[in-house]
């Protein structure tokens, strides 16, 4: 279960509701039940779920943390190693979003960091949506110190004051910040465990190999050098199948890695490719009977009735 995707977080009370529905009807492993499994060390019971959480926004700690311990559960935080970083920060294509979500309306065009835009703004929330879907696909198949520095430049072009980023770093703005290493230190010593979410958070599969695999592999070593503990999952950033491929699989499984998760395709079965394990994605407007349905396999089966199955593509 993912709580936090494409901008929304789940709220806590609905947090808590979902978690003891699944208490309710469902049996919550722990992830290293989950790493034995993969490991062909030990069975899962049936109707078996793990909780997961990628990106490793700092509300993992001020509004997932509280509940997991007040349920007495256990989850599996996919983190990049930007969080490595002493400055707070953002992931990047949510810095783009806020960013263009602030700029005047009118034409927006130039080459920032390198990266040439050329768009029209108006007033419209879901036209600047677009516009930024639009960037997030071509900064995808750019390189991570451009995916960085584009919302930045674009800033800078229209005289952003110098401290913008400061009002999502504050406490109440934790669902934008990304965590810090003590952060993830307070996870691990409350019995969560760390997974990679990869460096800098790129569709993996929209870059060279070579900066493809130097996401996967050196977050995993940055990561474990840092916290002192063993990194054994990735989640694939987005995890949709136009980001991850058949070599980021191969890549997962070459890097050392015990599993990997996908964002598409529900539940994990006997037969599941350990480094393309599938989820199901929650979200704010996920409603309780979607949620179950996810949950048990039937929005799944459906999909596949009507031939709407997804699968990993081949690179």
């Amino acid at each position: 279960m993912d709580p936090q995707l494409d901008g929304s977080w789940v709220t806590p009370d609905r947090f808590r509701r979902q978690l003891r529905l699944l208490r309710s009807h469902y049996n919550i492993v722990t992830p290293s039940q989950v790493r034995l499994w993969c490991k062909g060390g030990g069975a899962l019971p049936t109707r078996a779920v793990l909780l997961t959480c990628d990106d490793g926004l700092a509300n993992a700690v001020t509004d997932m943390l509280p509940i997991l311990q007040e349920e007495g559960l256990s989850c599996l935080f996919f983190v990049t190693s930007r969080s490595l970083a002493e400055e707070a920060s953002m992931l990047w294509y949510e810095e783009l979003y806020l960013t263009l979500l602030e700029v005047p309306e009118g034409v927006l065009e130039g080459s920032f960091c390198g990266v040439p835009v050329k768009a029209y703004l108006n007033r419209s929330v879901p036209q600047r949506t677009s516009t930024w879907h639009v960037m997030v696909e071509t900064l995808s198949a750019c390189d991570a110190q451009a995916r960085l520095g584009c919302a930045r430049a674009i800033r800078d072009e229209f005289h952003f004051p110098q401290d913008w980023s400061i009002q999502y770093s504050r406490q109440e703005a934790s669902r934008f910040r990304v965590l810090t290493v003590s952060e993830i230190r307070q996870l691990l010593g409350a019995g969560m465990e760390i997974g990679s979410h990869t460096i800098s958070h790129p569709k993996l599969s929209q870059l060279p190999a070579e900066s493809s695999w130097r996401e996967i592999a050196e977050s995993r070593r940055d990561l474990e050098k840092a916290l002192g503990v063993p990194v054994w999952s990735i989640a694939y950033p987005f995890g949709g199948i136009d980001s991850v491929s058949d070599r980021e699989v191969q890549m997962a499984q070459k890097a050392g890695y015990d599993c990997a998760f996908i964002n598409f395709g529900g539940g994990f079965r006997k037969d599941t490719n350990f480094f393309g394990i599938p989820r199901v994605h929650i979200s704010m407007k996920t409603t309780e009977p979607e949620f179950e349905a996810h949950v048990s396999g039937l929005h799944k089966d459906l999909r596949r009735c009507f031939g709407r199955g997804e699968q990993i593509p081949y690179a």
